[in-house]
């Protein structure tokens, strides 16, 4: 190889990674969790836990169980609230890593609105991440981000305000191509594929749920080849469009997948909690494999896989 020089690194929409590989939301804590488990700064970036308007206490235990090939889990989205995690949070998420994405949430425009707002500017700040599966209840609804309209609304009102880009994290489980449609027209400079899907655990010996949510969400290895074909089906109609990968992504060979399938990097979730050293292993085994074929970037790999022609009405969009 003479032409070009060979790099782990990739540019995520303007965010410049050192590696394809992220912790997924919540997964590196509060930024001092992983500390003498993992130098964070050999991971490409961190994605925050999710932060909303007002402090949140979570849900009530148990709040993960394991199930085959996966965990059932329910947080409750604790955090403390927009302004305690600028002033505490922030400063030792950035500290530890050059590239930190807000994860947000919200149940209303109003409240994506003001935590936007709020991390205008901060420093630290490389991106945001639009958490979109939880409930609207301003328009009753069981999860914002099952419907364009509410995507088109509240991605927009985020990417019109945002200084940083901004990723629209989609809900697992549904139509995803709709939607990242939406998001993309709505201005939405990254697509997140996907959160986790609804999920139930049942304990069998009390008859009851096993969560102390109740319901629940499915994340780990089971969800590997469900985030393959959203990733594929989307970058098929949003060839230029940059897609993180989420969602049973615990091996250098499920990132390398993922970037076959059309992603631009990985977020590594469960198997964060069960090797804090997975993002770098990942990140190492991606090296071996652009060695291993001659090429010189990850995106070198992205959409190597594809699964068909785009539809006409999608190709412009």
């Amino acid at each position: 190889m003479t032409a070009r020089t060979r790099s782990i690194g990739v540019d995520l929409a303007g965010i410049p990674l050192a590696t394809p590989v992220l912790i997924a939301s919540g997964c590196a804590g509060t930024g001092t969790e992983l500390h003498g488990l993992v130098e964070l700064r050999r991971v490409g970036g961190i994605v925050s836990r999710t932060i909303t308007v007002e402090p949140r206490e979570g849900s009530a235990p148990p709040r993960i169980v394991e199930s085959p090939s996966g965990v059932v889990w329910d947080t409750g989205l604790q955090n403390p609230g927009i302004d305690a995690f600028v002033a505490t949070e922030l400063p030792t998420l950035a500290a530890a890593s050059p590239a930190i994405v807000v994860s947000i949430a919200g149940a209303t425009l109003e409240e994506y609105v003001r935590i936007t707002g709020v991390l205008q500017g901060r420093a630290g700040v490389a991106g945001i991440e639009v958490h979109l599966s939880g409930p609207d209840r301003e328009l009753e609804r069981p999860v914002l981000g099952a419907h364009g309209d509410r995507v088109t609304e509240v991605v927009g009102a985020v990417a019109r305000m945002s200084l940083v880009p901004v990723f629209a994290k989609l809900p697992g489980g549904v139509d995803v191509v709709p939607l990242a449609l939406a998001a993309a027209r709505a201005g939405a400079t990254g697509l997140t594929l996907c959160a986790s899907p609804p999920a139930l655990a049942i304990d069998t010996a009390s008859t009851r749920p096993a969560l102390g949510a109740a319901q629940g969400w499915l994340s780990g290895p089971a969800l590997k080849p469900l985030t393959l074909r959203a990733v594929a089906e989307v970058h098929r109609a949003l060839p230029r469009m940059p897609i993180v990968a989420s969602g049973g992504i615990r091996t250098s060979d499920d990132a390398v997948q993922a970037l076959l399938a059309g992603a631009s990097a990985v977020q590594v979730g469960t198997a964060t909690l069960v090797d804090p050293a997975a993002p770098v292993t990942i990140a190492k085994g991606i090296v071996a494999e652009l060695q291993r074929r001659a090429i010189a970037a990850p995106e070198d790999l992205r959409g190597v896989v594809g699964i068909g022609a785009p539809a006409p009405e999608e190709q412009h969009a």
